[in-house]
Parts: structure tokens; sequence; C-alpha cells
């Protein structure tokens, strides 16, 4: 039976159409939630289950959004979960994209940072709201 260590929440926008932040640059990753978990009191097998939602109003065309979650701070440290989700032209209104993800047996340091961007194929997205991003840490 696993054991709770920590858990966190990065709440960025927590209700429908409370923002308004394009993406301004196709294909490059944009930060939208991060957590640290400490990790005093891991023992064997230490696993963080992460989860997330963040809602995307999308141009008129047929677009890709791409969630990664990396285990660190910059879009180039280790991925932990990328998916990519695309729509189609008829899509109107705002799209809620929730996703979940587990790192398992990460490298343990006294605290783990985990990180989520968003990215875009396409010029016109803008995330909208709602966005959340959050983690926790157990181990046997």
């Amino acid at each position: 039976m696993g054991t709770y260590l920590d858990a966190r929440t990065s709440q960025n926008a927590s209700t429908a159409n409370s923002i308004a932040i394009p993406i301004l640059v196709i294909n490059t990753p944009q930060l939208f939630g991060q957590i640290g978990l400490i990790t005093a009191g891991v023992t064997t097998n230490p696993r963080v289950l992460l989860k997330g939602t963040i809602s995307v109003q999308l141009p008129l065309a047929l677009v890709g959004i791409t969630i990664r979650i990396v285990r660190g701070t910059l879009p180039t440290d280790p991925v932990v979960y990328s998916a990519t989700s695309t729509f189609s032209l008829s899509v109107l209104a705002p799209q809620v994209i929730a996703f979940s993800a587990a790192d398992f047996q990460p490298p343990i340091t006294p605290q783990l940072t985990y990180t989520a961007f968003v990215s875009s194929n396409l010029l016109g997205s803008v995330r909208v709201g709602p966005e959340s991003f959050d983690g926790i840490l157990v181990s046997d």
C-alpha cells in the first residue's frame, strides 16, 4: 500500500473564460502550470501521479494542441508525458483538454519539480481557462 508524501496544485485560472492568453509562437511550449513535491520520507517505489486541465479557444482551422509535462522547469528537461489533440474546422466553442500522467521511480532529490507546457501548431489559439495542474507523491 502506498504512503502519501506530498501533494501540490498549480491553479492558473479557476473558471471558464477567465483569461485570454494567446499562443503567439507556433510549436513553442508555453508554461501553464508548475509544482514542486517534497521527497522527505521516500522509501521504495516512489511514484508521482499528475493530472490537469486546460481550455483553449481555437481558430477555425485544423489545429493540433500539445500538452507536455517535464520533470524540471525547462521544455528541454526529461519528458514525463506528451500528447497532441487535433481539432477539426467545425469546432467553435473552447475545448477542454484533460490529462493524467505518472512518473514511476523518478530520481530522488530533495524536491521534484514538474512543469506543464502547452503549444499549438497554428496561430490563433488562445488559452481561456480553466487551467489546473496538480500532483501527488507516494511511495511504498
